[in-house]
């Protein structure tokens, strides 16, 4: 029998139960004819807008939600993360990712301490470096400015940045700031990924960031390895200490790895991986692209978001409704996926980024006391912009499986285009999918409809959309660093909320671990079989033959050679 700590065991979790069956029996067609209803089922905040009206639900469901928020003390785990309490109980750490975009003049506690200063002290230190470095006082080993920089983490030191990157890009302000300069991240320990990495980059100019807050994870260190020897090949090994900078809390590896440990960035155990990218993981790197005051305005729409969060009623709030909508699709329609949709290429890496933001949090199958949950949590994330993902997976969400879906969409486009003759601007051709598909989705296509039209009775069967699918869409104003900080904020707190109402741990991340753990087995095994000639043993039957054939082809260099890749 389930625990009576479970959100399950509620009346609130129950009386939604019994209200899907009434849901269920009215398709998306009948509720979007309710102007009064679609009206209600938004929320705006600073211009950036929400329309969950296109979600099976009706005010009745909303009010049934914020039952179950109340009864699962959604307001009271939002104020104790807010104030530092140790929430993370199975690493017993906080969770203050908000602290690292807080005004300079909040106060934030972790263990009785206001963080703020500190995280502050950081970011100065982090202007310092990028203004000093974007100038060119800061040159290489040969005397030449830096002009390339490539970071080395994984996980969440990589996904986050790169998608504030991704988003950067275009943006006219960021692009000018960034001018003559590069930016790479380099993640997969995949030699293939590092040869990519520093494809037509000359060591002379390039500074590497190596991102590690203990210095010792295996495939980010290997690669930091690789960038180093590559660097030394060329330059010299007293080149080390101009061309490779850290972000870590640990200065003695640091040093010996031959970096100045005085340029060597901290960041905190209140910041889990997945949510770093407003630590100097991201602001790091980033400020050396584009310069410290457009990263600022980044943590500043963060902020913006963190404030929004915290003090505005549920009923408004817009990381909240969301999700409390994606508990609602996961839990009591049983959809188990979603589909991100930005309608800007500029967001081309934002569905990665939420990829491992959610389905590192939100994959669990205990309670965060340890009870096993007798109901499922999290969702399957992926997506693409559009229109790119209409020639591609949408066939499924229309006629297929039922995939909620979050459509994103701009105002006004970082890179306008007009072109005379044509009925609609580039932006606007773009966008009329935006507002197109979620209706799609929502009212899909009859037979009657089809008839009418004089369809093939032979087709009908295969041109029938049958609707009822669910989606929401959020329209931002613009895609400046602002903005782009807002949309992280968002889906940051909305993931929150998700654990919170399933009672779960959305803040740490055992499950990472037993893989890890057998692949250090693996590489033990391969080092005393290249060097020692060891058989393979202790494997089972399937691994140890593909190990054996793995084996049997021999590198075509000795291993006490180094060889760079090829680029």
């Amino acid at each position: 029998m389930a625990s009576p700590a479970l959100i399950f065991d509620t009346e609130q979790w129950k009386a939604l139960q019994t209200h899907v069956g009434a849901i269920q029996k009215t398709h998306l067609r009948d509720l979007m004819a309710d102007a009064d209803r679609c009206k209600a089922m938004t929320a705006e905040y600073e211009g950036v807008f929400l329309d969950y009206s296109r979600q099976q639900a009706t005010g009745e469901t909303i009010e049934k939600l914020l039952k179950l928020a109340e009864v699962a003390k959604l307001k009271e785990k939002i104020e104790k993360m807010f104030k530092g309490e140790k929430i993370n109980s199975t690493e017993n750490r906080s969770v203050l990712h908000v602290a690292l975009r807080a005004p300079r003049d909040a106060v934030i506690n972790s263990d009785g301490v206001n963080v703020v200063p500190e995280v502050w002290s950081v970011k100065d230190k982090i202007k310092e470096f990028s203004d000093i470095f974007r100038s060119g006082s800061w040159v290489g080993a040969t005397g030449k400015p830096l002009t390339n920089v490539v970071s080395v983490g994984i996980g969440g030191s990589f996904l986050g940045p790169l998608f504030v990157h991704t988003a950067l890009q275009t943006d006219p302000e960021a692009a000018e700031c960034a001018k003559g300069r590069q930016l790479r991240f380099l993640a997969n320990v995949d030699p293939v990924d590092v040869a990519r990495s520093i494809k037509d980059l000359d060591p002379e100019t390039t500074l590497v960031v190596v991102v590690s807050k203990t210095f010792t994870t295996a495939e980010t260190m290997l690669n930091a390895r690789t960038l180093k020897e590559w660097i030394v090949s060329s330059l010299g090994p007293q080149a080390v200490a101009k061309h490779m900078i850290a972000v870590s809390t640990n200065l003695k590896l640091v040093k010996e790895f031959g970096i100045d440990p005085n340029n060597a960035f901290a960041f905190w155990d209140w910041v889990g991986g997945r949510y770093s990218v407003c630590s100097a993981v991201g602001v790091l790197p980033l400020s050396l692209q584009y310069g410290f005051s457009i990263v600022q305005k980044f943590l500043e729409g963060a902020s913006s978001i963190d404030n929004h969060f915290y003090s505005s009623s549920f009923e408004k709030n817009i990381p909240v409704l969301l999700g409390l909508l994606s508990v609602w699709n996961v839990s009591f329609l049983g959809y188990p996926a979603r589909a991100i949709l930005p309608y800007s290429q500029a967001l081309e890496k934002l569905a990665p980024h939420i990829q491992q933001l959610s389905m590192e949090s939100n994959g669990k199958g205990v309670s965060i006391d340890g009870v096993p949950l007798p109901y499922e949590t999290g969702e399957i994330d992926f997506g693409e912009p559009g229109t790119n993902g209409q020639h591609s997976f949408y066939q499924l969400i229309h006629q297929g499986r039922v995939i909620p879906c979050d459509f994103i969409g701009v105002v006004k486009s970082q890179q306008p285009v007009y072109l005379k003759g044509e009925t609609v601007s580039n932006h606007d051709e773009l966008m009329s999918n935006f507002f197109a598909q979620p209706d799609a989705l929502a009212y899909g296509k009859t037979p009657e409809q089809l008839h009418s039209e004089k369809v093939p009775e032979n087709l009908i069967p295969h041109k029938t959309f049958k609707g009822n699918r669910p989606s929401l869409s959020l329209l931002l104003p613009t895609l400046s660093a602002y903005e782009v900080g807002q949309l992280l904020s968002i889906y940051e707190h909305r993931i929150a909320v998700q654990g919170f109402i399933w009672g779960i741990n959305s803040f740490d991340q055992w499950g990472v671990e037993l893989g890890k753990s057998l692949a250090s087995q693996v590489r033990k095994q391969l080092h005393e079989s290249r060097m020692e000639g060891k058989p393979v043993e202790g494997f089972n039957h399937s691994t140890s033959s593909l190990l054996a054939r793995y084996l049997a082809v021999q590198p075509p260099t000795p291993y006490d050679t180094t060889v760079l890749p090829k680029v």
